[in-house]
């Protein structure tokens, strides 16, 4: 990116968006951070500060560093004040209506020049773009979860994205440190394209009686080195943004095998969604402290 500081806008204040304004603040940028719910942006931005603060007393992070990153961190609920950005990342939830309807909106707001990338983990980016009237600069920007520790970014092509900004967005990642694989627009890209596909794969393991989800999860750990068993990283992700991306896998590549498993299905039915409800595969509900009479 070039020499004089420039802005990025980050819409969505959850973990994503948050771990996403982190990185960017850090990196030098003029970050404007926007949530639509003050009480997202609130806790965001309490999230980032204490963040910052552990950056610094782990040593990572100078105090004057840090200091700067947190004056650079602006937090609105206003699309207004995205106007002069140079690139926007949508961080917001995976569904295809409420992003074109967003990149359309600002499509109409934003600078000519600016650029918008979305974080969607499968939806396709031509489609997102074909809201805009300006495909050549839409394009995907996935980052994983969470965005300051994971040292992967995806991007993604749309039909239509430019040379031109596809190397901006490269060169905008390596700047926040990451390391960059380029997808073609397919569902799912690469890393849920592979990586779904297995974590509905142990659901059928579980749903039909090959093995409990202690042993499934330690197999996979412990057989293929994965750091988390399928169904604990499942946990992890979030249910329904499990069986979201399965959803874009068997509607966009139309065959059977990347249909649902049941068991994900009713999981979800039942709002057992994972870590963030404290209940999926596993409950992460802390046990009432029994106390023992004599």
């Amino acid at each position: 990116m070039g020499e004089t500081r420039e802005t990025i806008g980050v819409i969505g204040g959850g973990q994503m968006g948050s771990g996403i304004a982190q990185l960017a603040a850090i990196s030098g940028f003029d970050v404007w951070l926007h949530d639509s719910d003050s009480g997202a942006l609130q806790r965001a931005s309490e999230g980032i500060g204490a963040a910052l603060r552990k950056l610094v007393s782990k040593g990572k992070l100078s105090e004057l560093a840090g200091t700067d990153a947190l004056n650079r961190l602006r937090c609105t609920s206003d699309l207004e004040d995205f106007r002069h950005a140079d690139v926007i990342i949508e961080a917001i939830i995976e569904s295809e209506d409420v992003k074109k309807k967003l990149f359309s909106d600002l499509d109409k707001l934003v600078k000519p020049s600016a650029i918008l990338a979305s974080n969607t983990s499968s939806i396709s980016i031509t489609r997102l773009a074909s809201a805009t009237r300006r495909p050549a600069q839409v394009i995907g920007m996935h980052f994983m979860n969470p965005p300051p520790v994971m040292k992967l970014i995806e991007i993604v092509r749309g039909a239509d994205t430019s040379e031109v900004v596809f190397s901006k967005i490269k060169a905008l990642a390596e700047r926040f440190g990451k390391t960059v694989i380029c997808s073609n627009d397919y569902p799912g890209f690469i890393v849920n394209r592979i990586l779904m596909p297995m974590i509905n794969e142990a659901f059928h393991a579980l749903y039909t009686g090959v093995a409990t989800k202690e042993d499934i999860d330690t197999g996979m750990k412990l057989g293929t080195n994965h750091p988390m068993g399928p169904l604990e990283l499942a946990d992890f992700i979030g249910l329904d943004v499990c069986l979201s991306i399965m959803k874009v896998l068997h509607h966009g590549l139309g065959d059977s095998r990347y249909s649902p498993c049941p068991l994900l299905v009713q999981y979800v039915d039942a709002g057992r969604l994972g870590r963030k409800k404290g209940i999926g595969v596993y409950s992460y509900k802390k046990e009432p402290v029994k106390m023992l009479i004599s």
